[in-house]
């Protein structure tokens, strides 16, 4: 049996609190790092609600804005655009069903569509009519 010298017993005391002192250490870094999580977490869910609260007041603030710039939302013209288009489809539908005979109904159509395409051309024509002189045909 091997007894411990003078030396080898500062030697294992030595290490018995270094190891002691490791270990207090180990576990005060651990109880802080999870202090650190927790309070982490905690703002997180603070911060969520308080970006919640922002978001909805600005969403408010610019509604109200909005509404205070541009008055009160006016659906006049879309509503004329929609009626307008009814009845567009409405006369087209009954050209189509209209007791006349095929031909007779798909040349009146064919002539209104010419008619439409030359008032087009003529309005947005990229030619400029030369002022008269009194000297063509001449």
């Amino acid at each position: 049996m091997a007894t411990l010298s003078g030396l080898d017993y500062i030697g294992l005391a030595a290490h018995n609190r270094i190891s002691t002192w490791r270990y207090f250490v180990n576990k005060l870094l651990r109880s802080l790092l999870k202090a650190g999580v927790y309070f982490l977490e905690q703002s997180d869910r603070n911060t969520a609600d308080m970006a919640d609260r922002v978001k909805d007041r600005v969403q408010n603030l610019s509604r109200r804005a909005r509404h205070a710039i541009y008055g009160q939302e006016d659906h006049t013209i879309r509503n004329a655009i929609s009626f307008a288009a009814g009845i567009g489809l409405g006369i087209g539908v009954g050209m189509l069903l209209a007791p006349s005979p095929g031909e007779e109904s798909r040349s009146s159509i064919v002539g209104k569509v010419h008619d439409f395409g030359d008032k087009v051309r003529e309005r947005f024509s990229p030619e400029v009519k030369k002022p008269a002189t009194g000297t063509e045909g001449m």
